[in-house]
């Protein structure tokens, strides 16, 4: 696989997938909107902008999946983002979905060849 082609590929899931992004980096670190956005374009390579990201911090903070704190930072209030344990939940059942889904996409494959 080349490069640019994993590159397609992982942007084109991070965008359809973006809250399971979001809860991803947010469980590996509690943070803000603007530190979210540059690591998405670093990470990614997505630009990901301020509309885009508040709504969907948003409605993950009133699904409980994660909860907002505002917080004082180098003379600045910010409002840092922690993942919940609903949050940390929603997260593993994901993984375990997703690996079903895999797990069952190889068997179709295996059940395919025997034909």
């Amino acid at each position: 696989m080349t490069e640019a082609l994993k590159k397609e590929i992982v942007q084109r899931i991070v965008k359809n997938l973006l809250d399971i992004q979001l809860l991803r980096l947010i469980q590996a670190e509690p943070t803000w909107g603007y530190k979210i956005i540059k690591r998405v374009e670093a990470e990614f390579g997505i630009r990901l902008r301020h509309g885009a990201l508040y709504p969907l911090l948003k409605s993950l903070e009133e699904k409980g999946l994660i909860v907002g704190c505002k917080q004082r930072e180098k003379g600045r209030t910010i409002k840092k983002y922690t993942i919940t344990k609903d949050g940390r939940d929603y997260l593993e059942t994901y993984m375990i979905a997703l690996k079903e889904q895999i797990r069952g996409q190889d068997l179709s494959d295996e059940w395919a060849q025997k034909d």
